[in-house]
């Protein structure tokens, strides 16, 4: 059993409430978690291991690494320890918004082509 500080877990939580998704090496020995520095790698992993026992997180095991991601029931699980409010949501779920309009006025869509590309027969090779 890992006894792991109030503070250490707090920190866990938010950052994984922030970004949607974390990763972790399948390391018991690491000193320090990638992503965060101040947190040794076996409470990140014990952390997210317990909240994907109780479906908060789904989990993916590849090459010694996990990668966990929020389910909904996760998402509503951290808004009530964390007390935050509806209105938040983790960055995976937010949409970008480009910072160039989709098309501008120079860009009509012509001299593009018909859009089919090239089509190869017998006669073209």
């Amino acid at each position: 059993m890992v006894l792991i500080p109030k503070k250490e877990r707090r920190a866990v939580l938010e950052h994984l409430f922030k970004e949607g998704v974390m990763v972790v090496k399948k390391d018991y020995q690491a000193c320090k978690h990638i992503e965060m520095e101040d947190v040794p790698n076996l409470h990140v992993m014990m952390i997210l291991r317990s909240l994907a026992s109780r479906n908060y997180l789904s989990e993916i095991y590849s090459w010694q690494w996990h990668y966990y991601t929020l389910t909904n029931e996760g998402i509503e699980y951290l808004r009530e320890v964390l007390h935050l409010p509806a209105q938040v949501f983790p960055s995976t779920l937010t949409k970008q918004r480009p910072t160039r309009p989709a098309l501008s006025a120079g860009e009509s869509g012509e001299g593009k082509g018909k859009g089919k590309g090239k089509r190869w027969g017998k006669n073209d090779e």
